[in-house]
């Protein structure tokens, strides 16, 4: 059966970038963004030109640069965001502008003071404008999470048939769990006429740490987009992190999905935002985390030693990382240590094993991890005098 494409669409230099502190600069975005092109990422939403000068510039360096993905703005359903993301969009090969508008209750009332019925004059309004200067428009239903089904159907309906290529439901507050997500797409696509001819997206935040599972379980119910970004950086508690939901696919629906990324590149891309944002990977974040591949209990070390899959599902090398790491603490056993020392060039007998695992011990209880010069030193006072 033949593998059915999911698009990924990367907003770390959009929604990545609202991160406090992370501010890029146009170069920056450049640098990231050309990589983002060869990494195989099929949208890159570089900014939203209307927020500022300094943004305007970056989007319209981007799209000038990029060869292979299209590259996306963000507007409000607002006539000026609408034509100064058109106007920053110009040099793209693929541009396509981000438009939409909050369709829950408590936009609709709050937000935005407004009525049902007014949203989709705007959404279709928006939508319109866009298609007059791009061919590929997407439209966002702002907190789609906990908007009523009936009325984002309505509002998906009318988008649609104003010209929009792409509907992007967002979890903008991170509120829904998966069964509720992915039911909400199974229901999209089983009411909105027309919805076939579009490509369904999900763009979820992790406040309730189920983004990357909100998303596969909008995949699973007919979302062929992924929004996403590089170590799952964003607003509040982040988005769906890429390197999470390109991995979930490759190793969990392999048969079924496919992606372009180049998955060797994973940690190279997650060092380069990490740097440049400022902002620490932590070190148990899955895929890309400096613990992701590393082993310190004995149990564990002892099966990754003679088979490295006992405990590792992904391959290291798959994402860019060289190999899975024995880290030496007092948890760690005799296999961990013996395979450590002949790392270093010394194959121990078991005599000699046994006397350097006393002196480890010892060691390990005083200080959170042994390393390769403490074990030399160990070597040469407590085993050399041995031979």
């Amino acid at each position: 059966m033949a593998t059915e494409k999911i698009f990924i669409f990367d907003t770390t230099l959009r929604d990545g970038e609202q991160v406090p502190g992370c501010k890029l600069l146009k170069e920056q975005k450049m640098i990231i963004a050309e990589q983002l092109d060869v990494f195989g990422v099929d949208i890159i939403e570089a900014g939203f030109p209307i927020s500022s000068p300094g943004d305007f510039e970056a989007v319209q360096a981007v799209a000038q640069i990029v060869k292979s993905a299209t590259v996306c703005g963000l507007s409000r359903a607002v006539v000026k965001d609408i034509e100064v993301a058109a106007q920053a969009l110009k040099g793209a090969v693929r541009p396509r502008i981000h438009t939409g508008i909050g369709t829950s209750d408590s936009h609709v009332r709050f937000k935005l003071n407004t009525t049902r019925e007014d949203i989709l004059y705007r959404a279709i309004a928006a939508v319109k404008l866009a298609k007059s200067f791009v061919d590929d428009v997407e439209f966002y239903a702002e907190d789609a999470g906990r908007t009523d089904n009936d009325f984002l159907a309505r509002v998906c309906e009318a988008v649609i048939k104003a010209g929009a290529t792409v509907l992007n439901i967002p979890d903008t507050t991170g509120y829904c769990l998966p069964h509720e997500y992915g039911e909400k797409m199974a229901y999209l696509k089983e009411n909105v006429t027309g919805i076939h001819n579009v490509v369904l997206s999900t763009h979820c935040h992790n406040d309730l740490g189920m983004a990357t599972a909100n998303s596969i379980a909008g995949v699973e119910n007919g979302a062929r987009q992924v929004e996403c970004t590089i170590n799952g950086i964003g607003e509040r508690a982040g988005n769906t992190a890429l390197e999470e939901v390109v991995m979930i696919l490759k190793q969990r629906f392999g048969h079924k999905y496919e992606t372009s990324i180049q998955s060797t590149m994973l940690k190279g891309i997650s060092l380069l935002v990490s740097e440049t944002m400022g902002m620490t990977v932590q070190a148990n974040k899955a895929i890309v985390g400096a613990n992701a591949f590393a082993h310190s209990s004995g149990i564990h070390q002892d099966g990754v030693i003679k088979n490295r899959e006992t405990y590792e599902i992904i391959n290291p090398a798959d994402v860019g990382v060289d190999q899975s790491s024995i880290v030496l603490t007092a948890r760690s056993g005799r296999a961990a240590l013996a395979y450590r020392f002949k790392e270093l060039g010394h194959h121990l007998r078991k005599d000699e094993l046994d006397v350097a695992y006393h002196h480890f011990l010892i060691l390990a209880d005083h200080q959170k991890e042994v390393v390769d010069v403490d074990l030399q030193k160990l070597f040469e006072q407590k085993i050399y005098a041995m031979v």
